[in-house]
C-alpha cells in the first residue's frame, strides 16, 4: 500500500472527527472551491479508506457505539420506532413518537453512509464507457488505419452490450 501524503492523512483525521468530507478537505488544506469534490474523491481512494478504517478500529471501545449500533438506532428513529420525552409549559409528556423532522434527519444520516445510488452507478458506468470510446477514437486516429468507422462502430456495439450486462447486475 502506498503511503499517504500529509494532506491525505490530515483529511482522514479530520473526517474521522467530523464525518464531513468537505470540511475535512478544507481543514486539510484543500481549496474551499474544490473541497466538496476532493472530499468525495478521497473517500473513494482505497488507501484512504483503509487508513480511516484502521484509525476507527483503534478508537473503538466497549463504551463507544459501533457503526452498526448507530445505524440500527438511526434506522429505528427513521422508522418511527423510537419515542422521546417532550417538555412543554403544561408538563412533560413521555413516549411521544419522534417528529417527522427527526425521522428525515435520521434518513439523511443513513444515506450519508451509503452514498452510491443506482443513478450514480449508471452515470459512472456511462462515463467509463465514454472514456473508452474516446481512447479508442484517439488510438484509431494515431494508427491512421483503414475502416476506422467500422472499427468504432464495432467498439460502440460491444461497449453498449457490456453496459447493458453491467446494468442488469
Amino acid at each position: 500500500m502506498s503511503k499517504l501524503t500529509t494532506k491525505q492523512k490530515k483529511f482522514c483525521d479530520e473526517y474521522i472527527k467530523s464525518g464531513n468530507a468537505k470540511d475535512a478537505a478544507i481543514k486539510a488544506g484543500y481549496s474551499p472551491k474544490t473541497a466538496y469534490s476532493i472530499g468525495n474523491e478521497n473517500l473513494n481512494k482505497p488507501e484512504l479508506k483503509f487508513y480511516i478504517e484502521e484509525q476507527m478500529k483503534k478508537l473503538e471501545s466497549k463504551k463507544t457505539a459501533g457503526a452498526r449500533e448507530v445505524l440500527e438506532y438511526l434506522s429505528s428513529v427513521m422508522r418511527g420506532e423510537q419515542t422521546e420525552s417532550v417538555t412543554t409549559a403544561k408538563g412533560v409528556y413521555d413516549d411521544v413518537p419522534v417528529s417527522a423532522k427527526d425521522r428525515i434527519s435520521a434518513a439523511k444520516e443513513i444515506l450519508k453512509r451509503y452514498p452510491v445510488d443506482p443513478l450514480g452507478k449508471a452515470q459512472l458506468r456511462r462515463a467509463n464507457a465514454d472514456a473508452r470510446v474516446a481512447e479508442a477514437k484517439a488510438k484509431a486516429m494515431e494508427d491512421n488505419g483503414q475502416d476506422i468507422e467500422q472499427l468504432l462502430d464495432k467498439m460502440l456495439v460491444s461497449l453498449d452490450k457490456a453496459d447493458d450486462r453491467n446494468s442488469n447486475n
